[in-house]
């Protein structure tokens, strides 16, 4: 004869709680549980900042090249305005020189000295313009903004070499350039997805 059990929600008598009735094959023990992720972690809902694969905050290499980009920038303006003041001594030079009527020099060296300084102000004037437009574009540029920060830096150390003692400090902003958006870190920034 069986008793009633005397607790109806709990297990049978005779029976541990956990366990159900036989069938025949033992029970394995409970197993304990994983703690549970917390909303949002990357099994199981959208992936947070630290684990995607590509940065969402500029790198450090990225902004020194931005900042350098602004430097240079800044040196030109400065190697602009020296240019252009050796283009009005020029001027004023050949000027005097024509003017006087005791003049025995061939004007044609003022000629290629104006050419010379204005072709100089034209690449100045191009190069300035590129770095800023460069490091303007750093915030959301993609692979294009890379290739020519490399390109300008490569540009900028080519013709830094033209005018060596003075152009130093241009040949190692090139360089830092050129390694700080090519490392990569500025990679996984220029190639990550946009919106």
């Amino acid at each position: 004869m069986s008793y009633p059990n005397p607790n109806p929600y709990g297990p049978p008598p005779g029976q541990q709680p956990g366990q159900q009735p036989g069938y025949g094959y033992p029970q394995q023990p409970p197993q304990p549980q994983q703690p549970m992720a917390p909303y949002g972690a990357y099994p199981g809902g959208p992936m947070q900042p630290a684990q995607l694969p590509y940065p969402t905050v500029m790198p450090g290499g990225v902004k020194a090249a931005r900042v350098l980009l602004c430097v240079l920038a800044a040196l030109n303006v400065v190697g602009l305005v020296l240019a252009v003041a050796g283009l009005g001594g020029i001027s004023k030079a050949s000027h005097q020189a024509s003017a006087s009527p005791y003049a025995t020099t061939d004007m044609s060296v003022f000629n290629v000295g104006k050419g010379v300084l204005i072709a100089v102000i034209v690449v100045i004037v191009v190069f300035t313009v590129a770095a800023i437009t460069l490091a303007a574009q750093f915030g959301n540029g993609g692979k294009g903004v890379r290739v020519g920060a490399i390109v300008f830096g490569v540009g900028t150390i080519v013709l830094s070499f033209l005018t060596f003692p003075i152009g130093l400090v241009h040949t190692v902003l090139g360089i830092l350039v050129v390694v700080f958006v090519s490392r990569d870190d500025g990679n996984a920034w220029f190639n990550r997805p946009r919106y």
